[in-house]
Order: structure tokens, then C-alpha cells, then sequence
């Protein structure tokens, strides 16, 4: 039996090498479990999304079209309309439901990805380090190879792109850009993606920007997006795709329900190449989608809760930690080996095995690259659940470290 060459590239999910950290490990039974590790929302599901679901029954009765529903479509290109101030995108040619962003990342690079364009090597998709698996294991599977460029905390964690060389950019089909940042929680300013625009149009790679986090942010002015960047400095959206989801802004991710906004004829290949990959989005999930794009009241609520969180939570730990808050998303990204020069695997697994609290090692989240591991000796940790459980969480790593400081 044979399988996809491929496959043997990919790397285990940073969450099978926690369980494999653990392993062997027994935490303290004087405490209840609690996990900082996996960012699943934990907020309530709104009511009015979960009336939607239950109202829509009939929908599975048929079978949805690959496009979408023309309301779903709409209901997408208002909201990114108000949410960017722009002029709506065209509904018709310009977007396209999906199943969640992360199908559709690794699915894009299906579509643009051409290795017989390469002359030199395999193409590249560019992505930043530290990052989310998805983007590794598009880059593979689509023949391409992954080229990190390393996150640099002088430039509050964007890559550092000037370094990378010229005959590299040569190679580079399609550059995946994560803002707000997964783990960083950084987001790109007007002259980061002026940069970027002007790469892409020296060197003719697509653009995809995965804005997931884009609703859960803690100043006053909501993160730019690729789009609103793009009409700012006077472009359209050639080879600019945007990607982005409802799981986080509206706290379901178990609906798998977001959108792919763009330029028209990559949307019109990728609708091809989707129709035969067989991913429509339910009706009763169109259905609900629309009444959760066309609401902003609970996604004002659900900024709310995050804010008072991390208003509560970030100064605990900056006590002990070398962490501050982000720009956005709900990830705090720490830096922990000025404790006794404790690595971040160490530091995950003790402090499961004497606090059973749960954090994932940045180690996991970055790859080695132009000789570091970029997450290396930092810890993510995701505060998605309720406020007194996180309060709790944080109280045992300032004990913990205190513990650590005090060997």
C-alpha cells in the first residue's frame, strides 16, 4: 500500500506533543485541572445564533450550493463593509462561505500553488514563525516547501521581512500572514502591509490574510485589516485573499463557519476547485450564520468579558512573568526562562505535574529557523475560559513561580 509522499513531512499537532510531554506525569490531586492550553472559546454561544439553528431545521432537507446562499453572501460583504469602512465587496464574485478558516487555508494553497511555475526548486509558501500547523501542512500537501520568517520582538513580533533574499522571494507563491498574531496576539499597521503589497507585486505571490482574532482586541481602534489596508493605499485586491471565521467573534466554533473575501479571480478558481472538493456549508448553518454576521451586540459583549479578563489577569502575571498585553486575540505569550533558566517544555510540565495547570510550550508553535527556534523558552497561554476559572489558573503560576524563583 502506498500513501502521499508527503504525508511523512508533517509534524505531529502541538497538542499530541503535549499529551506526549505528559505522559508519565501525575498532577496534583489537591488540584482541579485546568487548561490554558487549547484556544477553543469557552464563552456562551449567543441565543439568537442557537434560535437560528433551531428555526432552520428544514434547510437539511436540500442540498446547499457550493457558492452559498446569496443571503449568506450578502450578510458577509455588508459586515465587511462596516467592520473595514469600505465599499462592499462584490457578493457575487468577490466572496465565499467556508467551513471555518482552516479548511480553507489549507484548501487555498490547493488552488494557487503551481509547482510546475518553479524553475528553480519547489515553490515556497511563505509563512511566519511561530504560526498555526495549518499553514505547514498546506505548504506540503500542495507541493510547495514552508519558509518561515522568524517573529522579532523589537518589531512588536511582525517577521522581519527585509531579510529575507532575493532569490528566495523568487520561489514564493503564496505568503500567509496571520493578524491579529497566532500566539503573539501582534497585528500589522498600514506601512507592515504597504511592505507586503508591494513584495507581492514585485514578485506576483498571492496574499492570504488569516484574521480570525480580528473581533477580540484591547485599544480603542479595532485591528486593521488586509482588506481595509488595501483601499487605504489606494489598491484593489489583486492576489490579496482574506480569511475569517465566526468561531472566535461569536463563540461557535463548532458551527465551522467563516469566509474567504478577495480578488475575483482567485475566488473563481477556488470555487472550482471547492465544488469538486465537496465542502458546502449546511443551510442550517447558513442560516444561522447570517443572523450572527448581521449582529454586532454579542460580539460587543464578547469583547467585553476578554477585556476584563486580561485587565484582571495580565498585571498577576507580569509580576512573575515577562509578558504584557496584546494587541488582540485571547493568547498571552510569555517568556519564562529568566526563572532559573527554565525552558518552556520544563515549565509546561511542571507546572501541570504541581498545579495542574495546563499551557502549551511555544517550542511547539515555531519551527528552527535561520538558526533559532523562535517560541523557544516562551509559553502561550489561551484565557478562554470564564474569569474565575482564569483568575484561579493565574494565581497557581504566580505560586509557581515564586516556587521556581525560591530553588
Amino acid at each position: 500500500m502506498t500513501f502521499h509522499p508527503y504525508l511523512t513531512c508533517l509534524q505531529p499537532y502541538p497538542f499530541e506533543k503535549l499529551r506526549q510531554l505528559f505522559s508519565g506525569v501525575t498532577p496534583n490531586s489537591a488540584y482541579q485541572a485546568i487548561s490554558l492550553g487549547i484556544g477553543e472559546p469557552k464563552h456562551p454561544t449567543p441565543a439568537l445564533i442557537e434560535d437560528a439553528l433551531r428555526n432552520n431545521l428544514a434547510g437539511l432537507a436540500s442540498y446547499p450550493l457550493t457558492a452559498g446562499s446569496e443571503a449568506l453572501r450578502r450578510s458577509i460583504a455588508n459586515w465587511i463593509a462596516r467592520r473595514y469602512d469600505i465599499p462592499a465587496p462584490d457578493f457575487a464574485t468577490e466572496i465565499l462561505p467556508v467551513n471555518g478558516s482552516r479548511e480553507a487555508l489549507f484548501a487555498l494553497a490547493q488552488t494557487v500553488v503551481n509547482p510546475a511555475a518553479c524553475k528553480d526548486g519547489k515553490p515556497l509558501i511563505m509563512c511566519p514563525n511561530p504560526f498555526y500547523q495549518i499553514y505547514e501542512g498546506a505548504a506540503y500537501l500542495s507541493g510547495a516547501e514552508p519558509y518561515f520568517v522568524n517573529a522579532d520582538p523589537a518589531r512588536n513580533f511582525a517577521p522581519d521581512y527585509s531579510q529575507v533574499p532575493e532569490h528566495i522571494w523568487q520561489r514564493v507563491q503564496l505568503l500567509f500572514v496571520c493578524s491579529p498574531g497566532n500566539p503573539t496576539g501582534a497585528v500589522l499597521q498600514l506601512h507592515d502591509w504597504k511592505e507586503l503589497f508591494e513584495l507581492s507585486d514585485r514578485y506576483g505571490f498571492v496574499i492570504a490574510a488569516d484574521e480570525c482574532y480580528s473581533e477580540i482586541y484591547f485599544k480603542t481602534d479595532a485591528p486593521l485589516g488586509a482588506m481595509q489596508a488595501a483601499r487605504q493605499l489606494g489598491r484593489d485586491y489583486q492576489r490579496l485573499i482574506s480569511l475569517s471565521s465566526l468561531s472566535k467573534r461569536s463563540n461557535v466554533p463548532g458551527m465551522r463557519s467563516g469566509f474567504v473575501a478577495g480578488d475575483a479571480a482567485i475566488m473563481k478558481q477556488f470555487l472550482l476547485y471547492r465544488t469538486y472538493h465537496g465542502s458546502a456549508m449546511s443551510p442550517m448553518i447558513q442560516a444561522a450564520s447570517v443572523v450572527a454576521w448581521d449582529d454586532e451586540i454579542h460580539v460587543q459583549e464578547n469583547r467585553d468579558k476578554y477585556r476584563q479578563k486580561f485587565a484582571q489577569i495580565t498585571p498577576m502575571l507580569e509580576q512573575v512573568l515577562d509578558v504584557q498585553l496584546p494587541d488582540a486575540a485571547f493568547y498571552l505569550w510569555a517568556k519564562v526562562d529568566h526563572l532559573q533558566g527554565i525552558s518552556d517544555t520544563e515549565f509546561a510540565r511542571q507546572l501541570y505535574e504541581r498545579y495542574h495547570v495546563t499551557v502549551l510550550p511555544g517550542s511547539y508553535l515555531a519551527r528552527e529557523a535561520h538558526g533559532i527556534n523562535p517560541g523557544a523558552n516562551r509559553i502561550r497561554m489561551a484565557l478562554v475560559a470564564d474569569v474565575a476559572e482564569c483568575l484561579e489558573a493565574a494565581q497557581r503560576i504566580v505560586a509557581f513561580c515564586h516556587e521556581l524563583k525560591g530553588q
